[in-house]
């Protein structure tokens, strides 16, 4: 497995980066184990969660994936990097989320607790709070570094305009920098292209994007004239109204067909394929691969072997999906 630097820092990571937001309800502590297992032998060292995971889940739930990633973590702590995010919902009260300076220092304490770890490697803020001054959230994450709790700072759903704020505001008071991006990025939603991306080539920001798969559907596998499986993400929780709404649509199905018939000329599985067009992005540094069985995650790590497609592939998926390009950011 190749390793690429995090952005401008020295810091290395693997070219794939393990999502576990599956962790805790589609997935069981076993299945969870067998998958951090398959990684690892895959050579993937680079783990990502977040405080609100397991996707799909309830408050109930909040903070189970955490767990089960520190607990798998226990005595191999150091040979891995690991990233976490606060932001969303924990608990009942007012302050139990945003980017506030109360809510940041009180997340990181609890995520540490869970993972069982004295530091996070990359704490990113899960989501952007209109409502908590910029400077506060820098700051909070400043006190964050200089403590030791985690070693850099990032950011995720964020954009561009924000994190080109955020940099002004941390080079003007002298605070820690972003240094990671966390945007969604597939051959169906390409509108990071549009403003994020120049923005991170520029200030050399390292861009770690999740849904490369677009949560499963740029496998082929899925039948757009029957519903969504029963397990699938389409139909996990609280989870699956949204991705439905993301991804499930006659559009999306229509550019599936069209790539399904490049897969099959260039002899390669869709999945593959969709990840190396991802990786054949030289503003990309580690796409988050997510999985339910261990099993899936064999054409994410054939596509790390691989590489960048040929020019002319990537030339010719460009124009197919040129029209996510352009998509609504919000759908």
């Amino acid at each position: 497995m190749q390793h690429v630097k995090l952005g401008r820092t020295g810091l290395r990571v693997s070219r794939l980066c393990l999502g576990t937001m599956t962790f805790g309800l589609q997935c069981d502590a076993a299945q969870s184990n067998a998958i951090l297992d398959a990684a690892a032998a895959g050579g993937v060292d680079f783990l990502d969660t977040a405080d609100v995971y397991p996707l799909g889940g309830g408050h109930n739930t909040k903070g189970r994936t955490e767990q089960i990633v520190g607990d798998w973590l226990r005595g191999k702590r150091h040979d891995f990097i690991l990233a976490t995010k606060c932001v969303g919902q924990m608990g009942p009260k007012p302050w139990d989320l945003g980017m506030s300076r109360k809510h940041i220092l009180d997340a990181i304490e609890t995520s540490l607790k869970r993972l069982g770890t004295d530091y996070i490697d990359l704490y990113q803020l899960h989501g952007y709070d209109a409502h908590t001054p910029i400077d506060e959230a820098l700051e909070a994450l400043d006190t964050v570094v200089r403590s030791g709790k985690a070693r850099y700072v990032g950011v995720s759903n964020w954009p561009a305009y924000k994190v080109a704020r955020a940099l002004g505001r941390s080079e003007l008071k002298n605070l820690v920098r972003i240094d990671s991006v966390q945007p969604r990025y597939n051959l169906l939603f390409r509108s990071f292209e549009r403003d994020l991306l120049p923005l991170c080539s520029e200030e050399t920001i390292a861009v770690i994007p999740y849904n490369p798969l677009a949560g499963g559907l740029l496998t082929g596998k899925h039948d757009p004239k029957a519903a969504a499986p029963e397990g699938s993400r389409f139909q996990l929780g609280t989870a699956g109204p949204r991705y439905r709404e993301r991804y499930w649509h006659e559009q999306e199905f229509s550019t599936i067909e069209a790539l399904r018939k490049v897969a099959a000329e260039a002899g390669m599985n869709m999945a593959t394929l969709a990840m190396r067009w991802v990786l054949s992005n030289p503003a990309i540094t580690a796409p988050i691969i997510g999985a339910s069985r261990p099993e899936q995650l064999a054409d994410s790590l054939a596509a790390a072997e691989q590489g960048a497609l040929p020019k002319d592939l990537k030339t010719k998926l460009d124009e197919i999906t040129a029209e996510w390009r352009a998509v609504d950011a919000e759908r």
